[in-house]
């Protein structure tokens, strides 16, 4: 029980920091850092596939209603969630993950968890500027908002785990 309410408790505050704080940080009108991939990114290594599927849905119908973006956000995050099961996998310990732990840079180290921040994080932002575009007239301008869109939003999830995700 203790899980769920704390898992509940990290959707409410990541999706209000992010339209509060994070959706009016804009740097050259270019990069937007999405910090509400950290629920995604924090969910315990025990969750059912489906259930990150549904977390993941959930998160982006949220994040659509704040920026009416029309599904955009949720194509995205269930994409991200969708890709999440086979990070870990890709990147999981020989001897698996410890019993209760989480993915965060106290258990696993920092090169471990940007590859996996930074992949999933581009997988995200690849999706979601693509779909907002909906066109190959401005690929390379694209892909160069999605790289520092992407390199922005892992920095600030990367620091989040200092200062905030704290054992």
């Amino acid at each position: 029980m203790y899980i769920i309410t704390r898992n509940i408790v990290r959707f409410l505050v990541v999706v209000l920091f992010q339209v509060l704080v994070m959706d009016n940080v804009m740097i050259n009108g270019y990069m937007v850092p999405y910090i509400y991939l950290l629920f995604i990114l924090l969910m315990p290594f025990e969750t059912p596939r489906w259930l990150q599927l549904l977390a993941g849905f959930a998160l982006g119908l949220t994040m659509d209603l704040f920026s009416n973006t029309l599904g955009m956000h949720i194509a995205a995050t269930v994409l991200a969630a969708f890709a999440r099961s086979y990070m870990l996998d890709l990147l999981a310990p020989r001897d698996g993950f410890e019993p209760d732990s989480f993915p965060r840079i106290h258990y696993y180290g920092f090169l471990w968890f940007l590859k996996y921040t930074l992949v999933i994080i581009f997988i995200h932002h690849l999706a979601l500027f693509y779909l907002e575009v909906f066109q190959l007239k401005e690929f390379l301008s694209t892909l160069f908002r999605v790289i520092l869109s992407s390199m922005l939003s892992a920095s600030t999830i990367v620091l989040s785990q200092y200062f905030v995700f704290r054992k």
